[in-house]
């Protein structure tokens, strides 16, 4: 009986790995060394396809690489490109359709990682005391560099016969506001409290408002177009960080369980996936794992 329900595990373990199976498609992944960017490679790379790594670290490039190479025995190639740098975006592009002739899709997931260094008497994460400089950087990054990763590797998808898919990763601050109290500490007085920095709502909604261009502006191309709006993502974060959201996921997780016992009954390939071709099935799916191997503060569970 044992063997005969291990032999069905196993066939059920097949069918789910052919029907999400990246087998030689070629995904651009774009702040590829960073603790997102890692995790999309690995999961593109498990399912059979080959994530191209694009980021400006170039030590941190060569080694990912090569893990990633080794552990799935693979030949992808990480790239150095400043994707601010319209130029450095095109020259790229040409070389990766020179060498894989083809991109099926993109993961825009990079964004910049200011060292804003505080003072006594002054926090800079506060909007009335944000430097115009991260400012600038924060949307050059994530909103400039996506719109030229999708001017050039964009375009170049839609060129394909079956298009491809452009994944957009933003955030749930893209789609709500940032509860302060969550960064309060103790001992400082509120002018000085540390916030989370108004860019990354701007940007993240803004990931979500070109998601939605997108949608429609390579449709009949074949070209598919989704953001990823993940909630917290631990990052070796305080005891007492970790808690404090713990606490407002469980919260929110009772307010919303009515909906989700709904929304859980409309089925996905109708909804999610209009009839689309198993492509952007699977790419989905990939990137969807790949955040399942990422440790999530929001536990839902009643803090104790």
């Amino acid at each position: 009986m044992e063997a005969k329900h291990k032999q069905s595990f196993n066939f059920q373990k097949m069918k789910i790995n052919k029907l999400f199976s990246l087998e030689k498609k070629i995904v651009i992944i774009t702040g590829a060394t960073g603790l997102m960017g890692k995790q999309h490679a690995h999961a593109i790379a498990a399912y059979g396809g080959i994530p191209i790594l694009i980021d400006i670290n170039k030590k941190a490039l060569k080694d990912f690489s090569k893990v990633i190479n080794e552990m799935y025995n693979i030949n992808t190639t990480g790239y150095v490109v400043n994707i601010t740098n319209e130029e450095s975006v095109k020259k790229n592009c040409k070389i990766i359709i020179k060498k894989y002739k083809k991109i099926d899709a993109l993961i825009n997931n990079a964004a910049n990682n200011p060292k804003v260094e505080n003072t006594d008497d002054i926090n800079f994460s506060r909007l009335e005391n944000f430097p115009l400089d991260i400012w600038q950087k924060d949307l050059d990054v994530t909103l400039k560099g996506t719109f030229l990763c999708i001017k050039y590797y964009g375009f170049l998808i839609s060129k394909n016969q079956n298009g491809g898919s452009i994944v957009n990763i933003s955030s749930d601050l893209g789609l709500i506001a940032p509860d302060q109290r969550l960064y309060k500490k103790n001992l400082i007085s509120s002018i000085n409290q540390p916030v989370k920095p108004i860019t990354y709502s701007v940007i993240k909604t803004g990931l979500i408002g070109l998601t939605r261009y997108l949608a429609t502006y390579w449709a009949d191309q074949g070209v598919r177009c989704n953001a990823l709006s993940p909630g917290g993502i631990y990052t070796n974060q305080s005891e007492e960080f970790v808690k404090r959201l713990s606490l407002e996921a469980w919260h929110l997780e009772r307010s919303v369980s009515a909906i989700r016992a709904v929304v859980s009954q409309i089925k996905i390939k109708r909804v999610l996936l209009g009839g689309s071709s198993i492509s952007f099935r699977s790419l989905f799916v990939a990137v969807r794992l790949s955040f399942s191997a990422i440790q999530t503060i929001a536990t839902f569970h009643p803090p104790s």
